[in-house]
């Protein structure tokens, strides 16, 4: 099982012929998923050729939808379309759509993910690194070969901690990997994930990482309280952050006490979460739970 992705997910890439749809699309495909088509208005009908593998253009998601059956849609457009990309998905009734795209305006990423909600859509993103079921379905960015399939679910708003906390955990393996995103407004957040990973057979364990900055670690920590019986673990970038200025992700700015890392840490510690200090001890913490668990 996984959450969200899985092998039977089929795959459009809107902006797949650009540099990054290109290069990403060809990595997408090398592990294993089933990409059925790139989205370009104004490359409609031609097929680009991926090693061993011809994937066609189509002229707008819904043409795509109606062709391959697609569920999935990774976006890869410039910050200025990404609003008029996730609605285009939405109205076609894509199921889940990716937003890779930094950069995007905040009352964009306000206006698409409140739209594609109401239509059906769940959105992961924006600026985010996608999400990755190993050994079945890669949406994104994220690197395929650091890790492999096994009973860790992991939630992140880090694309670079992600990919750490991977490879630190490759031995244990994972059931799906989701980057959420670090901007201030995102669509699907610790809490979906967390819900999601509850109801995963094989999810034995989450792994949270977090950031400072705004108060969904608190929240999900309320969450973890009332609806969570797997154990999680977690990790909060950010310990060292000078107050009051914005560190890597739009989102992640303290102001006084609210979102510092030591109230974000306090928070998940109360409802029984281990908190690592470092990725690597947070990695001791995961596998000290797995084998208590054997």
């Amino acid at each position: 099982m996984a959450i969200h992705l899985t092998k039977e997910s089929k795959v459009l890439v809107q902006g797949m012929t650009g540099g990054e749809g290109m290069k990403h699309t060809r990595r997408m495909l090398a592990a294993g998923t089933d990409v059925v088509g790139g989205v370009n208005p104004r490359k409609a009908g031609r097929t680009v050729d991926f090693d061993d593998r011809a994937v066609p253009v189509f002229g707008s998601v819904a043409d795509g939808i109606r062709a391959t059956g697609a569920d999935v849609t990774v976006v890869f457009v410039p910050p200025a379309f990404a609003r008029s990309a996730v609605v285009e998905a939405a109205d076609a009734g894509i199921g889940l759509a990716v937003v890779i795209t930094e950069g995007i305006p905040v009352h964009d990423s306000v206006a698409f993910t409140a739209y594609a909600r109401w239509k059906g859509t769940r959105v992961i993103g924006p600026n985010c690194p996608g999400l990755i079921t190993p050994g079945q379905s890669n949406a994104g960015i994220i690197p395929a070969d650091i890790t492999k399939p096994g009973p860790v679910g992991l939630v992140s708003k880090s694309g670079t901690l992600t990919y750490q906390l991977m490879y630190e955990l490759r031995d244990a393996g994972f059931s799906t990997c989701v980057g959420i995103g670090g901007d201030p407004v995102v669509g699907t957040t610790h809490i979906d994930c967390l819900a999601a990973f509850q109801d995963d057979p094989d999810t034995d364990l989450v792994v949270l990482i977090g950031e400072i900055g705004g108060d969904a670690e608190e929240r999900a920590a309320a969450y973890i309280r009332e609806h969570v019986t797997k154990p999680v673990v977690a990790y909060i970038a950010g310990f060292t952050a000078p107050e009051g200025r914005t560190m890597g992700h739009a989102g992640a700015i303290v102001s006084g006490s609210s979102g510092t890392a030591r109230a974000k840490k306090e928070a998940l510690e109360a409802v029984g979460v281990r908190v690592g200090g470092t990725p690597t001890e947070t990695a001791r913490h995961v596998l000290a739970v797995l084998e208590a668990g054997r």
